[in-house]
C-alpha cells in the first residue's frame, strides 16, 4: 500500500471520528483532480467548481459507507463523476468557453520552442473535440482514459451493459480521430 493511501486511510478515519480538520486534508490533496474530472464533463470552470464542492459534501456524507481498504482517491473522483453524469442527463449544458488554464498539458523543456505550440494547438483541439462530444460518449471517455476504469467499472457506472461502454468508447474515439483529422 501507497504511503498516500495509508495516510488517506488514516484521515477517513479521523474524520469518521469527528475531527472535521482531517476531511479538509482530503479535501486539499483532492481538490484539483476533483475539479479536474468535473471540467472535462461539463466543459464550464464555473459549474465545475460548484459540482467540486458538492462533490466533497456528499462524500463526507457517505464516508461512513466508504471501505477504508480501497484507495480514497479513486472513489473520490468517482462520485464527482457520477455526480456530473446526473447532472448532465438532467439537462444539456450550453456550449462554455474553454478555460486555458485548466488541463494544460505539461510541456518538456528539453523540447523545441516551435513544437510547443503544435502542443498547444493540439491540447486545444483534443479539449474542443471533447466539449462536441454528446454527453453519453464524453462520459465514456472520461472515465475509461482519464479515470483508468475497467469496461466492468464504467458499466456499473453508468448503468449499461459492458457490451453498449465498448461501442459508445469506439464511436467516440472515431468521432474525436474524425474531427482531429479533419482540423489538422
Amino acid at each position: 500500500m501507497a504511503m498516500d493511501e495509508a495516510s488517506d486511510r488514516l484521515l477517513v478515519q479521523r474524520t469518521r471520528g469527528g475531527d472535521v480538520n482531517a476531511f479538509g486534508e482530503l479535501v486539499q490533496r483532492y481538490q484539483t483532480s476533483v475539479f479536474s474530472v468535473c471540467y472535462r464533463l461539463l466543459g464550464d470552470s464555473a459549474e465545475a467548481e460548484d459540482l467540486a464542492q458538492e462533490a466533497f459534501l456528499r462524500a463526507f456524507r457517505r464516508l461512513a459507507s466508504f471501505d477504508v481498504e480501497r484507495p480514497f482517491g479513486p472513489w473520490m473522483r468517482r462520485v464527482a463523476a457520477n455526480l456530473c453524469l446526473n447532472t448532465l442527463q438532467q439537462r444539456r449544458p450550453a456550449p462554455a468557453e474553454l478555460d486555458d488554464e485548466v488541463d494544460e498539458v505539461p510541456g518538456d523543456p528539453r523540447e523545441m520552442p516551435e513544437l510547443a505550440g503544435d502542443r498547444d494547438e493540439l491540447a486545444q483541439r483534443v479539449r474542443s473535440g471533447l466539449l462536441r462530444l454528446p454527453d453519453s460518449y464524453r462520459a465514456v471517455i472520461e472515465l475509461r482514459h482519464y479515470q483508468d476504469m475497467s469496461y466492468d467499472e464504467m458499466a456499473a457506472a453508468l448503468g449499461i451493459g459492458v457490451g453498449e461502454v465498448r461501442t459508445r468508447l469506439f464511436r467516440a474515439r472515431r468521432m474525436m480521430a474524425r474531427w482531429l483529422s479533419d482540423e489538422g
